[in-house]
């Protein structure tokens, strides 16, 4: 049996591939158990032997697993004709597909972006970091808004007592009295209230500035090349220095101290006795001493309003970080890696076209050859009858392909050439003498009667 030309050309190629096929499965099983190894080693915990063979094993029953299925696939589906078994034989590819993603593919990538991964892990804690201490610190110098306010009550104060002392603004009478003592005793708690607020701003500043170095070390953590787990190890570090001053931060602010020592002002509010000379002089130590009672609680609500919108601030929640192998931090941050996964899941799904240009090349040798689909089933005998009928037909001059006598081509006769007329005369044979004649008497003996 003879293939048509072009499945014949076909059905050659198919041969002369057959090796390059085979080695190009057998080097993309290798890479891929190779970046499975790299893979599944930082995800195991144990001594370096222990590791190392486990690796090795896993990566190797990899290998196997994705050469073994590829050849199976590449063998039977270009095969099959069957609609129904080749939908079978899709589905079986389809699920295998997902196997071998499942142990394999996740693992490639790991060990491709592996370090990018963590790297990008850093980045976005680092970036979680800075803005908690920039909140930390922006609630820390709320309570600093109060300042012009306490301020500006304690020069109230202290101004009007010296005007009492020098001019009796309030009173009428000059001289240190009660409401001297009064105004001077409030102007005292206002500047004790605004040291305070000043003092926190030191301290606010100083852990301010602490936080933001620590914050240039992870920078330098993240960014700085060199192997990840040393770096990963640092980074952790520096964020738990990190989160104390954050809690520091948030423990300095004054906005508490602020609502409770304006609360004070009014709740624990003493008035002293009026030490007038005269009745008159008493009583009008008495109503100023009750203005200035008026005046000490509407500063106190005022206070009191301005600190209960600080603490309504909610607080900065607690942040830790939390150390991910390269596997988990590649799962986690898989859309930042999408060149780093298509090429993880190609390594491993590559055969898939090969299977296909398999599949549609077998299918064009068939159609190419479908003409002698009886003589694919013939027998030695029948081929034999069959020859020796064909050289029957042709002894016997009958057209093979027609079954018809074949006919003999009709060949016209040439034109017969004029001859001068000539008068027939016997002539004798020159060539033939008497003694031949005789001697062929003799040879050829009497004739019978």
């Amino acid at each position: 049996m003879q293939l048509k030309p072009n499945a014949f050309r076909l059905s050659e190629t198919v041969r002369g591939v057959e090796t390059m096929t085979r080695f190009s499965l057998a080097v993309l099983a290798l890479a891929s158990g190779v970046y499975t190894y790299l893979g599944v080693r930082g995800l195991l915990d144990g001594s370096a032997t222990f590791v190392f063979f486990a690796a090795i094993i896993y990566s190797a029953a990899v290998s196997v697993a994705i050469y073994a299925f590829w050849t199976f696939m590449m063998r039977f589906i270009p095969l099959v004709t069957s609609g129904v078994q080749r939908v079978g034989l899709f589905l079986t590819m389809g699920i295998g597909c997902l196997m071998i993603m499942a142990m394999s593919s996740w693992l490639n990538a790991a060990a491709l972006a592996g370090s990018a991964a963590t790297e990008q892990h850093m980045a976005v804690t680092l970036q979680g970091y800075a803005e908690d201490l920039d909140l930390a610190h922006a609630n820390a110098l709320a309570a600093q808004s109060l300042l012009p306010d306490v301020q500006r009550a304690a020069e109230r104060f202290s101004g009007l007592a010296a005007d009492e002392r020098e001019s009796g603004a309030l009173t009428g009478t000059t001289g240190s009295g009660s409401v001297v003592q009064l105004l001077t005793q409030m102007g005292t708690q206002m500047n004790q209230l605004a040291a305070t607020i000043t003092g926190s701003r030191d301290e606010v500043a100083t852990l301010f500035e602490q936080g933001s170095a620590r914050l240039a070390t992870m920078r330098e953590l993240v960014s700085t090349p060199g192997a990840i787990e040393p770096r990963t190890d640092s980074f952790q570090s520096e964020a738990v220095q990190l989160s104390a001053i954050i809690a520091s931060l948030q423990q300095t602010g004054v906005a508490a101290s602020v609502r409770r020592a304006s609360d004070d002002l009014s709740a624990g509010f003493i008035a002293p006795v009026a030490d007038g000379q005269s009745a008159d002089l008493m009583n009008r130590q008495g109503q100023v001493m009750e203005t200035v009672r008026a005046s000490v609680a509407a500063q106190s609500a005022a206070l009191s309003a301005a600190a209960d919108e600080i603490l309504a601030t909610p607080p900065v929640e607690q942040r830790r970080y939390t150390p991910l192998s390269s596997a988990e931090a590649v799962l986690r941050y898989w859309q930042d890696f999408i060149p780093s996964w298509a090429g993880a899941i190609s390594i491993d799904l590559l055969p898939v076209v090969l299977v296909l240009v398999l599949m549609i090349v077998n299918d064009a040798m068939r159609r190419e050859s479908s003409s002698l689909e009886e003589a694919e089933n013939i027998t030695a005998a029948e081929m034999l009858r069959a020859m020796a009928l064909y050289r029957r037909m042709e002894a016997a001059g009958i057209d093979v392909t027609t079954g018809q006598p074949k006919r003999e081509p009709e060949v016209e006769p040439a034109p017969a050439e004029p001859r001068p007329a000539v008068a027939e005369t016997p002539v004798e044979d020159a060539t033939v003498t008497p003694i031949d004649t005789a001697q062929r008497k003799r040879t050829d003996g009497p004739r019978p009667a």
